[in-house]
C-alpha cells in the first residue's frame, strides 16, 4: 500500500467542504453521477477514434446500490474509461487548474457556505466527503489489465494499492457518516436521481431489495409472511434534452438540466434552444448563468460549451466553439455533420463548425437584442453581469459590431442605471454635434470631473465610460448611427461648445495662457483657454491620440514601455485664481501658482501629483 499526502489545495478544499458546505449536501450524488457520465462519454469517444480502443464493445450504464444494515454504504459504479494508478493520483490527489487555486484563496467566509461553488470549479468528487467518513475507489482503465484501489478518510492523506476489477470503469464506495445515513434508502436515492440526473444520457440503475408481506400466509408467530425480492430498476429517462422537440420540454426541465449539467444551484437568467435543419443539421442549447462565472477574467478560464457529434461527447475544453467575449455562455452544440474523430485542429478549420459557430453567435446576439427590447428588467440583470465582455466583442468581432453597439450599455450623467447609445441619441439636442463621453478612470472620479459639470450645465448628456477597456474599445468605434463619439477629456472636443463670443475671449486671454505655459515648461503639452469651465480654475485633458491616465497606469503595471504623456491644461479665464496669474509679474509666484493649478486639476482626475512634497510646499507658501 502506498500512502500519499494530499496537495495543499486539496487539503484546503476538503476542509472547506467538510466544515462549511452542509447547506445542500444532497448535491454529492449529482456530482458523482455526472463524473460517471463523463467517464462513459470519454470511453465512447475513444472507442470511435483511438486505434488502441477502436471497436471496444461495452453497454454504457451507471449502477447504484446501498446497504441499510450495520455500517451503511452507498456505491456508484460505471463502466466508463476508468483510471490507472497515475490517473488516481493526478485526478484525486491534486487540483490542476491555477484558476481554481486562485478562486479558493479569494473566497470569503460567506461565499464558502455556497454549495454551488463545488461544481463550479470542477472538483465535485470531493463533495462526497460531506456525507462519507471514508471513500474507496476501485478503478480499471480501459485497455489495461490492472485495477487499482484509492482510499481516504478526507483528512490529510490517501492510499493507492493494486486491486481486482473484472471490467473497465470505476466503483466508488462511500462509507456514510451520520450526515449521510439518510441517503442509504431507495426513496431518497430515487428522488435525487430523478431530480438531478434524469437527463443523463446513459441509463442509471438502482439496485435494492423490495420486501413483500403476504397477509394470507403467516409465519410461526402469526405475522404476515415476509419475502424479499432483489430488484434492479432503471430510474432516469436517459434522453438528450436538446434533441427532444422544444414543444415537449417544460420550463422546469430546461432549468433542472442546466443546474445538473453545469453545476449551478441557481436557475439561469434565460436559455436559447435551436434545432437547425438544412445544409447543416445541428442542435444548440445555450444558457446564460444568473451570475458571471468566477473565472471569467482568468487567462485559464474554463469554457462553458460542450461539443457533441450525433449525441457522442467530443469535448468541453475547446475555447474556439464560441468567441472569447461569449465565454460566459454555458450549453451544448450537437452536430450531425461533423466526423466523429474530429480533432481540435480540424475543428478550428472545419467549415461545418465555422458555420455553426457563426450562426450560434448571431442567434445569441439576436436573442439578447429581443430581450433588451421586450424585457428591460431581465436585460438589466444581464447587463449587470455581462456588459464588459460584450464590449470586448466591439473590439474583436467586427462582423457583429452593429448588433453589439445596440447591446452594450453605459452609465450616464443625466440618467440612473445604464443607457444605450440609441437612447442617448434620442435625447440629443438639435445643435449637438457628437455623442459625448468621458473615460479613463473610476466612475466616481469621472462623474465629479469639472468637464462633466460643464456639459451638464449646458444641457448636454455625457456617457460615463468607467470600464477598464472602454478607452481601447471606444476609440475603435468612431461613430454610432452616423454620429461621431467624442471624449470630452480629449482635445478633439475643445471647440464644440465655442460661440463667437468665446472665440473673441480666447484671443483676448492668450497672454495668460502663454504665461502659464512658460511657467510650467515641459510638465504640459500646452495651455488652452476654456469655453466650458465655470466653477473650477482648470482641468487636464489629453491629445486625441494619447492614452488615458488609467491606460498609462495599466501599461506600466504590465511592465510595458510607457513614455511620459504630457497633458494639456485647460484654464477657466473667468476664475479668480487665473486672474491672479494674469495680473502678476512675479515669476516665482506665477510658477508656484501655475504648478498648484495643474496639480489640483490632476487630483480632480484621481491622479497624484508627480511631486507631492513639492505640491504641498508650494500650496503652503501661497497660503502664507
Amino acid at each position: 500500500m502506498s500512502s500519499r499526502k494530499f496537495k495543499t489545495e486539496v487539503a484546503d478544499l476538503l476542509h472547506l467542504i467538510i466544515h462549511s458546505l452542509y447547506s445542500n449536501k444532497e448535491i454529492f450524488l449529482r456530482e458523482l453521477i455526472s463524473n460517471a457520465s463523463d467517464a462513459i462519454d470519454k470511453l465512447k469517444y475513444l472507442s470511435l477514434t483511438d486505434e488502441k480502443l477502436k471497436n471496444y464493445s461495452f453497454s454504457p450504464r451507471i449502477d447504484i446500490s446501498f446497504t441499510e444494515d450495520g455500517t451503511r454504504t452507498l456505491t456508484i459504479k460505471d463502466n466508463g474509461i476508468g483510471m490507472n494508478e497515475d490517473d488516481l493520483n493526478d485526478n484525486l490527489g491534486t487540483i490542476a487548474s491555477s484558476g481554481t487555486r486562485k478562486f479558493l484563496a479569494s473566497l470569503s467566509d460567506e461565499q464558502k457556505k455556497d454549495s454551488n461553488l463545488i461544481g463550479q470549479f470542477g472538483v465535485g468528487f470531493y463533495s462526497a466527503f460531506m456525507v462519507a467518513k471514508r471513500i474507496t475507489v476501485i478503478s480499471r482503465k480501459a485497455g489495461e489489465e490492472n485495477a487499482w484501489k484509492w482510499e481516504s478518510d478526507g483528512e490529510s492523506s490517501y492510499s493507492i494499492e493494486p486491486a481486482e476489477r473484472s471490467e473497465q470503469g470505476s466503483t466508488i464506495i462511500l462509507t456514510l457518516n451520520e450526515e449521510g445515513e439518510e441517503f442509504a434508502n431507495r426513496w431518497s436515492l430515487e428522488n435525487l436521481i430523478k431530480k438531478y440526473s434524469d437527463n443523463i444520457a446513459y441509463p442509471i440503475y438502482l439496485e435494492y431489495d423490495q420486501v413483500h408481506y403476504d397477509n394470507e400466509k403467516k409465519d410461526e408467530n402469526g405475522n404476515a409472511l415476509k419475502t424479499t425480492e432483489h430488484k434492479v430498476e432503471q430510474i432516469n429517462s436517459a434522453s438528450a434534452l436538446w434533441k427532444r422537440p422544444k414543444s415537449s420540454i417544460k420550463d422546469e426541465e430546461y432549468k433542472e438540466f442546466y443546474k445538473n449539467s453545469f453545476y449551478d444551484s441557481e436557475d439561469p437568467l434565460f436559455y436559447i434552444h435551436t434545432q437547425a435543419e438544412g445544409a447543416n443539421e445541428y442542435a444548440t442549447l445555450f444558457y446564460i448563468p444568473a451570475k458571471a462565472p468566477f473565472d471569467m477574467y482568468y487567462a485559464d478560464y474554463r469554457p462553458g460549451v460542450k461539443l457533441y457529434v450525433k449525441r457522442v461527447y467530443i469535448t468541453d475544453d475547446d475555447k474556439d466553439l464560441l468567441p472569447t467575449y461569449l465565454r460566459f455562455v454555458r450549453g451544448i452544440i450537437d452536430s450531425e455533420d461533423l466526423p466523429l474523430n474530429v480533432s481540435r485542429e480540424i475543428l478550428q478549420e472545419n467549415r461545418v463548425m465555422a458555420s455553426i459557430r457563426s450562426a450560434s453567435v448571431k442567434k445569441l446576439l439576436g436573442e439578447f437584442r429581443k430581450i433588451a427590447e421586450n424585457n428591460p428588467e431581465l436585460y438589466a440583470k444581464f447587463i449587470a453581469e455581462y456588459n464588459r465582455p460584450l464590449k470586448e466583442g466591439l473590439y474583436s468581432d467586427y462582423a457583429n459590431r452593429d448588433t453589439l453597439l445596440e447591446l452594450v450599455r453605459y452609465k450616464s450623467s443625466s440618467e440612473e442605471g445604464y443607457v444605450s447609445l440609441k437612447e442617448y441619441k434620442s435625447r440629443m439636442k438639435e445643435d449637438q454635434k457628437a455623442i459625448y463621453y468621458i473615460s479613463g478612470g473610476k466612475e466616481d472620479v469621472l462623474r465629479t470631473s469639472p468637464l462633466v459639470a460643464a456639459y451638464r450645465e449646458k444641457g448636454y448628456e455625457v456617457l460615463i465610460m468607467c470600464d477598464d477597456i472602454d478607452d481601447i474599445v471606444t476609440a475603435t468605434i468612431g461613430e454610432y448611427d452616423k454620429t461621431p463619439l467624442k471624449a470630452i477629456n480629449k482635445q478633439g472636443a475643445l471647440d464644440d461648445l465655442k460661440s463667437e463670443e468665446d472665440k473673441a475671449k480666447e484671443e483676448e486671454k492668450k497672454p495668460v495662457a502663454e504665461k502659464m505655459k512658460k511657467a510650467l515648461g515641459d510638465r504640459v503639452k500646452d495651455v488652452v483657454i476654456s469655453s466650458r469651465l465655470s466653477d473650477t480654475p482648470a482641468a487636464v485633458i489629453l491629445g486625441d491620440d494619447d492614452p488615458s491616465v488609467q491606460m498609462q497606469r495599466l501599461m506600466k503595471q504590465m511592465g510595458g514601455d510607457m513614455p511620459e504623456v504630457r497633458p494639456l491644461l485647460e484654464i477657466n479665464p473667468d476664475s479668480a485664481v487665473i486672474a491672479r496669474i494674469e495680473k502678476s509679474d512675479d515669476e516665482d509666484f506665477i510658477k508656484a501658482l501655475s504648478g498648484v493649478v495643474l496639480d489640483q486639476a490632476l487630483l480632480q482626475e484621481g491622479v497624484m501629483p508627480s511631486d507631492p512634497a513639492g505640491f504641498a510646499a508650494a500650496l503652503t507658501k501661497l497660503l502664507s
